[in-house]
């Protein structure tokens, strides 16, 4: 019983992280009183003599330790760590780790999580997006955009330039609001809403682009100048970083500046000679400044002995000699501003280097920073808008449509397509504000952010798809009622911009965040490559053995948590998902022991093992998401009608994390190790975690579909409007109808359904499109009052106008494509129904 006591003592302490040194030290003294009383057998002998041999390494000389043991130890592992790039080293110094550094550690303080002062707007903020954002909102027509003029009304453009909605982010001080972060996001998300075109122009110079640039490294002579005219919408920004044979490897950019001599303004004065060639620029068309990410050489040394100064990012005015853009692409039926530009020895003065001459060669640094910010805001808002417009406009057609007699909205395989479009949106929400609200505390989050961009465009096309799905030959009929198709049509361009979703989860989710979030790899690989041996086989020792101890802690944390279904954890009661948060912590601990046993046995290999790098960044998505959710319901104070959306979100969230660890480890490049992980993670089989039952599911689509506050609370930010000539306004305003005349209609539909058979003009009658002598016929048999004859005959006006769709004649073609080739506008000729 002693043995069993130290046994479970030792176990504990490690369990508790209390410490690797002691929790070693009473593991070996279990096991010599062991050997003395004959209670062990020869397994528990070897396990206990490892402990044993541990405890030896910490107890002796550091000195000697460093010899025998650290030194060799350091020489082995410098074979397992990933080795980095320049760009990949520049990558971990940029940015910062916050909540996502806590689901990396196997034990993540639920504290920080609920106590982070969460994403809000100010009184400010509010009007803006009350007052300037909504009037935006209400000039643009987005089939007259996209169709006729392929591109925004010029009064629309005036609009946007004369409300500062080019400089919500640069400072009042400098002309422009002086937003936060999450009123920039809430900006963009409402705009998308309305425009995906519209959005993407007003997001374009708030994220990545010379404004944001320059207000972070800019030169006190650059801010004064620039950023006025910035904000106030006198220039027109863009940013240039994508090559055609260079694409997503920022690293491997041909567009090139060398240092020379040159006149500028009729002065002598040391520049750039820059040549470019860049594709995919949004607002490159009408930009009057383009900023451009290029590498700068110096062959005649005019600076130093560096040739090779690297990555640098310049300002070059559209007016300058030698620059050429305003050729257009057309981004999948959007038409935001969106082209090449190119450019053949324009020279630049030093004055152009966005930061002075001091900043040449930091350009990587500077994008990165500022990546982190922009990935986080314009996508994920994007995203975010798709979801809660397929939610407004789907939820009220699923209840206006009837079939049989029925709302379609009650019928099993509708709700089945509505409760991820529920679901989905408001998980994409949650994440989207947990972020926002970390760039407002400051932190600049590289991993949040690439993870963020990945999965809310990935859910936008999960949620489109199954809207029109619902919607079904409503929404596949281009023209001006179809209140989806610039959604579906967009979707591609979230998915493949700012880094493609493939490069994104393959690479950059869990290849950065292992390194980034570890407590101890980053140390580890500094000290690998460190060339001064002593100080490295030092600073190694430092490290590697409390990484030990991490490490057993995680695995034995998500073995006992395993078995407990996680009983053991101590977490918060508010909301009353004590379960959900102790899978959360046992599949943290998995997925922290994980990244370790990935980290030392794939080491550099894993830039290659893309698929086992993929699935690692989905369990790291399911982690951020299911807590972000966890987040957001506590700041809203936990009501009761919003219990349904987060118990279906964390169970999904769960099951699809649970399938991402199983194949993982299934899929171990490793094989000899996948029977020790699904030990350890799964030490009674994947079980127990099967995702939201039917009636769950059930409760979730109602949640779009009854008109309720939690219906307005998923929509919550999107533009609305009930003018039935519009082609949201139609689907809602009908919706309205619909409900305020249920009891009218559910007593004509009884009526139908129990009409004399006999009565041939009746059926035909009521199986006709006749709704105004089908109301007459309703009134004249009191089947409705004579007071409500009114009202029904408008509501079903409106639910037949909901279902009708574009048609055009010959004629009305032919002035289509006349549109097309001139931009005149369409005259919409309607075929009878």
């Amino acid at each position: 019983m002693s043995v069993l006591f130290l046994l479970i003592s030792a176990l504990i302490l490690i369990y508790l992280g209390v410490g690797g040194t002691i929790a070693a030290l009473v593991m070996s003294i279990a096991t010599l009183v062991g050997l003395f009383q004959d209670e062990w057998h020869i397994a528990s002998i070897v396990f206990g003599g490892l402990f044993l041999a541990l405890a030896l390494i910490l107890a002796i000389p550091s000195e000697l330790r460093l010899d025998k043991f650290s030194r060799p130890l350091l020489g082995w592992v410098r074979n397992r760590l990933p080795r980095l790039s320049s760009t990949e080293e520049e990558a971990l110094k940029s940015g910062s780790v916050d909540w996502d550094g806590e689901l990396f550690s196997g034990k993540p303080q639920w504290s920080k999580l609920l106590d982070a002062k969460p994403a809000h707007l100010t009184s400010e903020e509010q009007a803006f997006l009350d007052g300037p954002v909504e009037k935006l909102c209400a000039m643009l027509d987005d089939w007259k955009i996209t169709h006729e003029h392929y591109d925004l009304p010029e009064k629309a453009w005036k609009f946007i330039r004369e409300n500062g909605f080019f400089g919500l982010v640069i400072p009042k001080e400098d002309g422009g609001m002086g937003f936060s972060n999450t009123a920039h996001s809430e900006i963009v998300m409402k705009i998308s809403t309305r425009s995906v075109s519209a959005a993407v122009t007003v997001m374009v110079p708030n994220s990545l682009g010379p404004g944001e640039l320059l207000m972070h490294y800019g030169t006190d002579e650059q801010k004064k100048h620039y950023l006025p005219r910035l904000a106030g919408g006198e220039e027109v920004p863009c940013f240039a970083l994508t090559s055609p044979v260079a694409g997503s490897d920022a690293g491997a950019i041909p567009d090139k500046g060398i240092v020379c001599k040159g006149e500028w303004n009729g002065k002598e004065v040391l520049g750039l000679k820059v040549t470019w060639n860049k594709r995919y620029i949004t607002l490159a068309p009408v930009a009057t400044l383009i900023g451009l990410a290029i590498k700068v050489y110096d062959p005649e040394n005019l600076l130093g002995d560096n040739a090779d100064i690297g990555v640098t990012c310049v300002l070059v005015p559209r007016e300058t000699e030698g620059v050429h853009a305003g050729a257009r692409h057309l981004p999948m039926n959007t038409v935001f501003m969106n082209g090449p530009t190119w450019g053949k020895d324009v020279f630049i003065p030093m004055d152009q280097v966005i930061g002075g001459q001091d900043m040449l060669g930091k350009g990587w640094t500077m994008l990165l920073e500022c990546l982190s910010i922009g990935r986080s805001i314009s996508l994920p808002a994007l995203g975010t808008g798709a979801g809660k417009v397929a939610s407004l406009a789907t939820g009220s057609y699923a209840y206006t449509r009837e079939q049989f007699g029925r709302s379609i909205s009650q019928f099993e395989g509708v709700q089945e397509a509505l409760e991820p479009i529920a679901g989905y949106t408001y998980m994409m929400d949650a994440a989207r504000l947990l972020t926002s609200g970390m760039l407002d505390r400051g932190v600049r989050p590289a991993v949040p952010s690439a993870l963020l961009k990945y999965r809310n465009t990935d859910l936008m096309r999960i949620v489109i798809n199954h809207a029109m799905d619902v919607v079904a030959g409503r929404g596949v009929i281009t023209g001006p009622r179809n209140f989806l198709a610039r959604a579906y049509q967009a979707v591609p361009i979230g998915i493949t911009v700012e880094g493609a979703n493939i490069l994104t989860r393959s690479l950059m989710v869990f290849g950065q965040g292992a390194i980034r979030c570890h407590p101890f790899i980053v140390d580890e690989i500094a000290a690998a490559g460190m060339e001064d041996e002593d100080q490295a086989a030092k600073k190694f020792d430092s490290i590697f053995y409390r990484h030990l101890a991490h490490t057993t802690r995680n695995a034995l944390r998500a073995l006992v948590l395993g078995l407990t279904g996680g009983l053991l954890e101590t977490v918060p009661r508010q909301g009353n998902i004590q379960s959900s948060y102790r899978q959360l912590a046992r599949f943290s601990a998995g997925f922290a022991l994980m990244t370790d046993v990935t980290l030392l046995s794939v080491g550099g290999g894993l830039k290659a093992r893309q698929r086992l790098s993929g699935r690692m960044a989905d369990c790291l998505v399911q982690l951020y998401y299911a807590t972000a959710v966890i987040k957001q319901w506590h700041e809203e104070g936990y009501p009761d009608d919003q219990r349904p959306l987060v118990d279906w979100c964390l169970q999904t969230c769960l099951r699809d994390l649970q399938h991402s660890m199983r194949e993982a480890i299934i899929n171990f490049p490793v094989a000899a190790l996948r029977w020790p992980l699904r030990l350890l993670v799964f030490p009674l089989g994947a079980t127990g975690l099967n995702g939201p039952n039917d009636k769950l599911g059930t409760r979730v689509a109602a949640s779009i579909v009854e008109d309720t506050p939690l219906r307005q609370r998923v929509s919550r930010g999107a533009y609305t409007t009930m003018d039935p000539d519009d082609p949201l306004g139609r689907v809602l305003n009908a919706y309205k109808l619909a409900n305020e005349t249920s009891g009218m209609r559910s007593r004509l539909h009884d009526a139908i359904r129990n009409r004399d058979e006999d009565d041939l003009d009746g059926i035909a009658l009521l199986m006709g499109h006749e709704r105004k002598e089908l109301v007459d016929w309703a009134c004249a048999e009191g089947i409705v009052k004579a007071d409500e004859c009114d009202k029904l005959q408008e509501a079903l006006t409106a639910l037949y106008d909901v279902i009708r769709v574009d048609a055009f004649d010959e004629e009305g073609l032919k002035a289509l494509s006349r549109c097309a080739k001139g931009k005149r506008k369409v005259v919409e000729r309607p075929v009878k129904e």
